[in-house]
């Protein structure tokens, strides 16, 4: 609620606000009402998608209460005048600008957004994010290309909702209690556009994201912004491609590929007896 302020200066507004120097001092947790289902709900729901029920699911969300949810999420910042797509080149010769979109509806495979078949224009806010996205090697050529948003967009910000939302334009404490209970709900969401995949399950595991999209754009929304999971940059997810356009070419050499490991403890084979 009061992330523009530091410790200090909130501890004296709270002082004020309640007129007791003390107020800050005393330790709090959640009321009884903050309680929401939303995320159990979406856990059991990315579930069934995946493993069971892709088209007629029988675990349900409320989605009136998404719906107002994403009134808290949508993108008021400036949108970056730039943004980036990269492709990985077949030869030394950079694709032209007219091949910087997204793919035609027979190529466009499954993405983090995307459904296979339904081409989304994904761009990245930076020019390093771009290339990353599409994994090259150490050696090849990359055709980046610029683009700039070209009619007005409304986005869902999925980026960090506890700082998205707001208390102020509730009604009533049972207002901000629901608002205070789908918390954990919402960043869940944000981290089904920013998880790594590996390609090989891609189909399976971009599912729940995918959904997540539909929900989004059925909405009213023209795109989602996210962030990497490759940089520390913002991703955009544009629904509608027509509404960005390709403005120039800028050819990359990848002169290298940072990788970043760390051990892990494999679990017994067979599981634990």
């Amino acid at each position: 609620m009061f992330s523009s302020l530091d410790l200090a200066n909130t501890k004296d507004l709270l002082s004020e606000i309640f007129e007791d120097g003390n107020f800050p001092r005393q330790t709090f947790e959640p009321s009884s009402k903050c309680f929401s289902k939303n995320l159990d709900n979406w856990e059991n729901l990315r579930k069934e998608l995946m493993e069971e029920n892709r088209f007629f699911p029988k675990e349900t969300i409320n989605l009136e209460r998404i719906s107002y949810l994403l009134t808290q999420l949508i993108f008021k910042d400036a949108l970056p005048e730039k943004w980036y797509r990269a492709r990985i080149q077949e030869s030394i010769e950079p694709y032209p600008l007219d091949k910087m979109g997204p793919p035609p509806k027979d190529k466009a495979t499954h993405g983090r957004a995307n459904p296979v078949g339904i081409p989304y224009l994904y761009v990245a806010s930076e020019i390093l994010t771009s290339i990353s996205e599409v994994r090259p090697h150490t050696g090849e050529f990359v055709t980046v290309a610029e683009f700039k948003i070209i009619e007005q967009v409304r986005l869902a910000d999925l980026r960090n909702p506890r700082l998205s939302i707001t208390p102020f334009i509730c009604a009533d404490d049972e207002e901000i209690a629901a608002l205070r209970g789908d918390i954990d709900f919402l960043e869940r969401l944000g981290e089904e556009l920013t998880r790594p995949v590996l390609p090989k399950s891609a189909a399976i595991d971009y599912i729940p994201s995918q959904y997540l999209c539909e929900l989004i754009k059925n909405n009213g929304f023209d795109g989602v912004i996210y962030r990497s999971s490759l940089g520390n940059e913002i991703n955009l997810a544009l629904f509608y491609p027509s509404k960005a356009a390709a403005v120039q070419l800028i050819p990359h050499r990848v002169d290298r590929v940072s990788v970043d490991a760390k051990p892990y403890i494999a679990p017994p084979v067979g599981g634990p007896e």
